[in-house]
């Protein structure tokens, strides 16, 4: 069954590619409060859309959250790596 949320959405044949190719998330630590794949979604929404960060639909998580983890990812070659994977 393929569930799309919305336009712009990643499909759960998408997801399932794209999934092994993140970062590992620490396994130390407080546990996330927000899914990987609502945060990924968050930063498909900026690119796509090209809206200031403050403006990510609150349903992606904080847009906080979202630059952050997107930053991150940049700089450790991460974004690179999903890209060329």
């Amino acid at each position: 069954m393929i569930t799309v949320h919305g336009s712009g959405d990643l499909m759960d044949e998408q997801w399932t590619v794209l999934e092994p190719l993140l970062p590992k998330a620490a396994s130390t630590g407080r546990p996330p409060v927000w899914p990987r794949r609502r945060l990924i979604e968050g930063i498909r929404f900026r690119v796509r859309t090209g809206s200031p960060r403050r403006d990510v639909p609150v349903e992606h998580g904080p847009w906080n959250r979202v630059c952050d983890l997107f930053r991150r990812w940049q700089r450790e070659g991460a974004c690179q790596q999903i890209l060329t994977g």
